[in-house]
């Protein structure tokens, strides 16, 4: 009996008449056996007999009806007890009466007068044991019923209380997933008028100046527009060589707003350009190196150096720029929306697979370091599912310091203009 196939009232009538119709019978074969060779058999006392126990069967429903209604429960179990007990005798006097009193003179004559049912001489003599004994196993079942039924009743609700806290439990991951991925598209959102507010100061700055340089921004700002309109905001990885492309891009705008006072490196290590990285993530990182180190620099050309390599199981991408070094917003925490977008959206991708670290160049400037798990385009691991904030390390960080990671020995390099 399990809360799948529950007991019910047909099956336990059924149980409860084959009970007693079988101890019929076997009361009724020991009386047959009781008669010797050539003695009649007593159909009589067979007949009052086997309606003794059909009484009794009757009888059964209200028993465990009692049992039910008035179960032996800690701290009212003396007061319950006693209800029983007296509403035992009485069954046992009712069915004493019934069964002397009415259906032995029907079945089997008149009866001797010194033989005749009385209700003092039932007491007197407990000519009723026979019933209580009786009434007292029934009563037995009746508590062994009602124990299983609480059992029943405790595994139906512990198996409903673990199915809703799987599905609490499915619910929650499933929130935390929608949580996150809204997360993700309201950063994506907040990045992308971020980037283009402060492109559009750069064209408005040459306006007056340099209206050929304009117009030649203007043609790279469409293109750098309709990639960031056409990406899909769903997408949380892109390869590594599509960000680069998309730098070359923008780093065109800012040549052209410095006046050919910024010089750019590039340096891939082979393998690299193929490894998945978040959109945009370099942007930013980009934007400060020109706006707060480049753009700084009045005497000379500005070198901003891009790089990746792969360390182990993590992908290296580092910003460099030789300008005047980190600026006070940096050290005080203050980062601006492009770094607190990038280590947000680091910290919902990778949780603690992921840092993001400014320190001093050597010689001057700042580099931004990115190390992030390192995942190819078409290997197992880019075709699994990223674990959103599922690291149990410390979250993506910002923060001063530096992070060696040496390039490769041969590494893919471009100088430009």
């Amino acid at each position: 009996m399990t809360p799948a196939r529950p007991w019910s009232r047909r099956m336990e009538g059924a149980v409860a008449v084959a009970f007693w119709f079988t101890l019929g019978l076997l009361m009724s074969a020991r009386e047959i056996s009781r008669s010797g060779p050539g003695e009649p058999i007593a159909w009589n006392a067979i007949a009052e007999m086997m309606a003794e126990i059909g009484l009794w069967a009757l009888l059964t429903p209200a028993v465990f009806w009692l049992v039910r209604r008035a179960p032996a429960e800690r701290g009212a179990w003396v007061s319950r007890i006693a209800l029983q007990v007296v509403a035992g005798l009485a069954i046992a006097f009712v069915v004493e009466y019934i069964t002397r009193g009415v259906f032995r003179p029907l079945l089997r004559g008149p009866v001797p007068l010194d033989r005749q049912w009385t209700a003092a001489g039932s007491f007197v003599r407990l000519r009723m044991l026979d019933e209580v004994v009786v009434y007292l196993a029934i009563l037995a079942a009746g508590y062994a019923r009602t124990a299983m039924f609480q059992v029943q009743e405790r595994r139906a609700e512990a198996e409903r209380l673990r199915s809703e806290r799987a599905q609490l439990v499915a619910d929650r991951a499933r929130l935390e997933a929608q949580l996150a991925e809204a997360r993700l598209s309201a950063l994506r959102m907040q990045l992308n008028p971020h980037f283009l507010f402060n492109t559009l100061n750069a064209v408005s700055a040459l306006v007056e100046h340099d209206p050929a340089g304009v117009r030649t921004m203007i043609a790279r700002l469409s293109s750098l527009l309709r990639r960031v309109l056409d990406s899909d905001g769903s997408v949380q990885e892109m390869p590594l060589r599509e960000e680069a492309d998309f730098l070359r891009d923008y780093l065109d705008v800012q040549q052209i707003r410095l006046q050919d006072r910024l010089r750019v490196e590039e340096s891939w290590e082979p393998g690299t350009l193929a490894a998945l990285v978040p959109p945009l993530i370099l942007q930013p990182l980009v934007e400060n190196a020109v706006g707060h180190g480049i753009s700084q620099i009045s005497d000379r050309v500005g070198t901003v150096r891009l790089s990746a390599s792969r360390v182990g199981a993590t992908l290296v991408l580092r910003v460099e720029d030789d300008g005047p070094g980190l600026p006070p917003e940096a050290k005080s925490s203050r980062l601006g929306v492009g770094l607190a977008n990038t280590r947000a959206r680091l910290d919902a991708l990778y949780g603690g697979a992921a840092s993001l670290t400014l320190s001093p160049a050597s010689g001057g400037g700042v580099v931004a370091e990115v190390v992030i798990p390192y995942r190819s385009v078409g290997s197992p691991e880019a075709r699994a599912p990223l674990q959103n904030g599922a690291a149990e390390q410390a979250p993506a960080r910002v923060q001063a310091g530096s992070l060696e990671a040496p390039l490769a020995d041969e590494p893919l390099s471009q100088v430009w203009p």
